[in-house]
């Protein structure tokens, strides 16, 4: 079968909620502190995976993390170890709530930032490299950084296949978001491929071109910096300035507004710094194969691109070698939008299938198709060395939703994140579900 992409996507956990953590996320903004139905919200993430798995696609999951991280909230002064866990959630929901909810966060679920991701067909000593996101923007989201490591370093576990590195080091300058401002272009399957790294800033040039409304995340130092660690073909390696433009419309991730595979890159018009000079570069790299899909503004304006996440979807190759482009259903509920993508798949071009989800309980936080999983591009001995359980078939999905329904609340809302029995609730949770993935002890809680 060859080099396989397999889409790893990130399981809600139980403590799926309406924060409005993150600035620039319009759509976090604009839902905080509503109800959510973490229920709902893995049940959603768990039938676009079957769909897919059903439809062919490899699909594999993540984990969710252990919420509230105490032991963070424990080191901003809110309890001491004579304290009890849940002496330390009750205090902290006196004292300090928006605290709770940063170390409640069940963002681990968009899992396109839990880790940039290389091939071993790029990379100089032929093992795939992963570098898990330290996104040192966001307080809460810096949280999941040494959870994912764990997590990855027990799927891929095998050091002669896979090399899972420490997270950049915890500095502004190194403001590193994952795989959401990093994309993969080849001319085939087999083919060595085209990393295109897209940074926000550079930390060290002040003079460098910025958002003025919202904050630009990832920096060309780390995306630099992890092109270095993976071992990547400099000759093959590009770095690219997302449009400052895009970051104040509310694209806190390049996700937001491009997403490729294969040899396509289907982007908006404003998505980048330069475009023409970058879809050069990848021209002489890829040859005829090369083939940007510009949607421009007079066809779906940045702000309605935005709203109905139309680029946060998944393109993924077909049997045939066209494309499916996996859409939220907000795409479809937007009149500019759905008459663009009927165009777009009517058309003789790659992309020649749609398929909608409902996925709004990650969609109020900003989340959709494309935040929600991790590509993985895979060898038939690679996938081999896998020993977890963690592909998405029918028993597994089975379990997973039983678990799920024992589990998850239907109803959540800020305030009640003070509630000392959630945190008991999740840990039994996770630990089950830690034995059914067969991935071992990997939260902190299992490591006392």
């Amino acid at each position: 079968m060859g080099v396989l992409e397999v889409n790893f996507d990130g399981l809600p956990g139980p403590t799926h909620n309406y924060s409005g953590l993150s600035s620039g996320n319009l759509a976090s903004e604009r839902n905080r502190n509503l109800a959510a139905n973490p229920r709902q919200a893995a049940l959603q993430g768990l039938a676009k995976m079957k769909a897919l798995a059903d439809a062919g696609y490899a699909q594999a999951v993540l984990p969710p993390h252990e919420r509230p991280a105490v032991a963070a909230l424990r080191a901003l002064g809110l309890g001491d170890n004579a304290d009890s866990d849940a002496a330390v959630v009750a205090r902290a929901g006196r004292e300090a709530p928006q605290l709770l909810a940063a170390c409640s966060s069940a963002a681990a679920m968009w899992a396109a930032n839990a880790a940039t991701v290389s091939p071993s067909g790029d990379t100089a000593d032929g093992r795939v490299h992963f570098t898990p996101a330290n996104m040192v923007s966001n307080f809460h989201r810096s949280l999941e950084a040494a959870t994912t490591a764990r997590v990855l370093r027990a799927i891929f576990g095998d050091s002669a296949l896979f090399a899972v590195h420490e997270p950049l080091p915890a500095a502004a300058q190194f403001g590193d978001e994952g795989a959401a401002n990093q994309m993969r272009l080849a001319a085939g399957a087999e083919a060595t491929g085209v990393e295109l790294f897209v940074y926000g800033r550079v930390a060290l040039d002040t003079a460098d071109v910025a958002p003025q409304r919202f904050p630009a995340r990832q920096t060309r130092e780390a995306s630099e910096a992890i092109a270095r660690r993976h071992g990547l073909d400099p000759a093959r390696t590009l770095f690219v300035q997302q449009n400052p433009a895009a970051i104040d419309a509310g694209a806190f991730h390049n996700d937001v507004v491009a997403v490729a595979n294969g040899a396509v890159l289907f982007c908006h018009e404003y998505a980048f710094v330069s475009p023409e000079a970058l879809f050069a570069s990848l021209r002489s790299r890829l040859g005829p194969a090369f083939n940007p899909i510009v949607v421009r503004e007079s066809e779906v304006s940045l702000d309605r691109a935005v709203a109905t996440y139309l680029f946060n979807s998944q393109l993924i190759t077909r049997a045939d070698g066209g494309m499916l482009l996996v859409a939220p259903a907000e795409c479809l509920e937007d009149g500019a939008v759905a008459d663009y993508l009927r165009r777009l798949t009517a058309g003789a071009g790659p992309i020649r299938e749609l398929r909608a989800f409902d996925l709004r309980q990650s969609m109020k936080n900003g989340g959709g198709p494309a935040c929600l999983r991790l590509r993985v591009p895979l060898s038939d001995v690679e996938r081999t060395a896998i020993t977890a359980n963690i592909w998405l078939d029918d028993p597994l999905h089975a379990a997973l939703t039983a678990w799920v329904e024992r589990h998850y609340r239907d109803r959540l809302t800020p305030a009640d994140l003070a509630d000392p029995t959630l945190l008991d609730e999740g840990r039994r949770a996770l630990d089950e579900l830690s034995q059914l993935l067969r991935i071992g002890n990997v939260y902190p809680f299992q490591r006392l």
